[in-house]
């Protein structure tokens, strides 16, 4: 069996939720570094070729195309029966944590960590307003999880996969993860799982000198 091919760069929390599954679930699988910080998503070469929206994760399984990392790991769950509640409820629930890790917990984090720990701009009105709710979306799975080892009680699935995008990351931007014990706990469960990897050892590319922002 051919293995699955990951289009991705070390930096990207996206991608490297749809690499650690693909570890996680001890599948073979070959990256393939996207330049990213050089342009490559935006040329009409990658829109054409790889994916029309213009961005990383993209899985290739044969002469199947995914792109959007939640799509990627629920289609790895259910091909490897790995991470995925058995029932509707549960998997209702998995959807839940989901959409709010896209909307919430990593989307504030994630550009404020772009604009200050990649880019090193400085602080303004923007910066402050993205840290207020990355920190306001980081307690509520702090809270969450103050019940619970993983979101869906003591095993992990997806929805864990999900919200660990950005966790590992050193490039913190003022939003600690150990500022919530309960938060920094179930990371420490997550990483204690075989085949995990943390991002900048698991994809191609490397710490970018800005990249020490704290």
């Amino acid at each position: 069996m051919s293995p699955f091919k990951l289009y991705c760069f070390a930096q990207s929390g996206n991608a490297y939720r749809a690499a650690l599954m693909l570890e996680l679930c001890g599948l073979a699988w070959e990256a393939r570094f996207v330049d990213y910080f050089n342009g490559e998503t935006r040329t009409e070469a990658y829109k054409r070729d790889v994916n029309e929206m213009g961005e990383v994760p993209v899985l290739v399984d044969g002469e199947l195309k995914l792109s959007q990392s939640g799509v990627i790991l629920d289609y790895l769950a259910k091909k490897t029966g790995r991470f995925l509640p058995d029932d509707e409820a549960g998997r209702r629930e998995v959807l839940r944590w989901i959409l709010f890790d896209n909307h919430k917990f990593t989307s504030y984090f994630a550009t404020l960590r772009f604009m200050v720990g990649l880019r090193g701009e400085g602080e303004n009105e923007l910066t402050a307003f993205l840290r207020t709710r990355a920190r306001a979306a980081y307690a509520v799975a702090d809270a969450h999880l103050q019940a619970s080892d993983f979101l869906l009680g003591d095993r992990p699935t997806i929805a864990d996969i999900s919200l660990a995008g950005y966790i590992y990351y050193p490039e913190r931007a003022g939003v600690v993860v150990e500022d919530y014990p309960a938060l920094a706990r179930w990371a420490g469960r997550i990483a204690a799982l075989p085949g995990w990897k943390a991002p900048y050892e698991l994809m191609p590319g490397h710490p970018l000198v800005l990249a020490a922002t704290p």
